[in-house]
């Protein structure tokens, strides 16, 4: 009589022999929405290095800005394309833009807007100021008085208006990039610590190499143009943006990672060489720009390597050096890689 089959043991050689058979290659392959970022990205940056030159670091900011709802002062003295890579860049991403000129004689209404008292419909009609658009360039924001620069508080922070006791909430994507000289004093007003914060990023600009210079002159020499702006077109879309920012909440952070971003914040506050540290909205900041720089690089997580590309940007106009420190010449800088320096790295 045969004997009967173990149910053990077929179920053991049917496992064996599926294992052992090849995987059947998959037709449709995910769609990696932080790759389709990066190729973005590198569109954009490729297209505005055909009138911008040795801006890089500059755009890879601005960039990182957008995708963290942030705003972005820009600091430089005159000459070096400050006005010119904001107005590019915004003109990369398809929305509105407006730009103003900030003047010692500007009011809050010639930014917000104001009621206007209609004689048809005998009622006030708000008409919106400049500041009502998804991208808007500021120009010398320091020339501006108290009074106007405070207009901006609320609407860079809680993206709305309140006029008349009316709130008018802004169109996304909503973005400020201010502009200052940091040479000429006559006639500036400096801003206050306060909405200094409200910027996610203060980049600071140098003038070019010779090397740098000399493409300068051979792409004004080549295209005999003024009006650079004919070379952009936009490339990301404001529907893509919404999906992009969506992501960076998603990207992987581990505890040591944000323990290290911490222990960075804290130490602003004890070192002997400032009088001002950073504020919970820096540590904050800073979070929120590593996902960032994560997903320009590709990854699903953050690095030490992405906080401490942060950290400069997010830090440099947040704390303020002791007199002493600032008559020897120190720079906040300077401070901050002390401080990185002095704290161990996570592994």
């Amino acid at each position: 009589m045969e004997n009967e089959n173990n149910p053990l043991e077929e179920q053991e050689n049917l496992e064996q022999s599926s294992a052992s058979l090849p995987e059947e290659p998959s037709d449709v392959q995910p769609v990696d929405e932080r790759n389709e970022f990066q190729i973005m990205a590198d569109e954009l940056k490729a297209q505005l290095s055909q009138v911008i030159v040795g801006q890089d670091d500059f755009i890879e900011l601005l960039l990182v800005s957008l995708l963290c709802n942030g705003h972005v002062l820009i600091e430089g003295v005159p000459g070096i394309a400050k006005t010119l890579t904001a107005k590019l860049f915004a003109k990369s991403i398809s929305a509105d833009f407006s730009r103003i000129q900030f003047t010692p004689d500007l009011m809050p209404s010639d930014v917000l807007g104001t009621s206007v008292f209609n004689s048809k419909t005998t009622e006030f009609e708000f008409k919106a100021g400049p500041i009502f658009s998804n991208m808007v360039l500021i120009d010398e924001i320091n020339r501006a008085p108290a009074k106007t620069q405070a207009a901006l508080f609320e609407v860079m922070e809680e993206k709305q208006v309140t006029i008349d006791g009316h709130q008018y909430e802004m169109d996304l994507p909503f973005m400020v990039l201010a502009t200052q000289n940091p040479i000429e004093q006559e006639g500036t007003y400096a801003l206050p610590e306060a909405q200094l914060d409200r910027f996610i990023f203060k980049i600071k600009l140098s003038y070019p190499n010779v090397e740098e210079e000399v493409q300068i002159l051979e792409k004004h020499n080549t295209y005999k143009v003024t009006d650079f702006q004919s070379f952009i077109n936009p490339i990301i879309s404001k529907e893509q943006v919404a999906s992009f920012k969506d992501k960076v909440y998603s990207i992987n952070i581990e505890p040591k990672i944000m323990s290290y971003i911490a222990e960075i914040i804290h130490q602003t506050r004890l070192h002997p060489h400032l009088i001002l540290g950073a504020s919970p909205r820096a540590s904050v900041a800073i979070l929120q720009t590593s996902k960032a720089f994560a997903i320009l690089n590709g990854r699903h997580f953050v690095t030490p390597d992405d906080v401490k590309r942060s950290l400069m940007p997010v830090l440099n106009h947040r704390i303020v050096l002791s007199p002493e420190r600032e008559m020897e010449g120190m720079t906040p800088e300077n401070v901050i890689d002390m401080i990185v320096k002095s704290i161990e790295i996570p592994r």
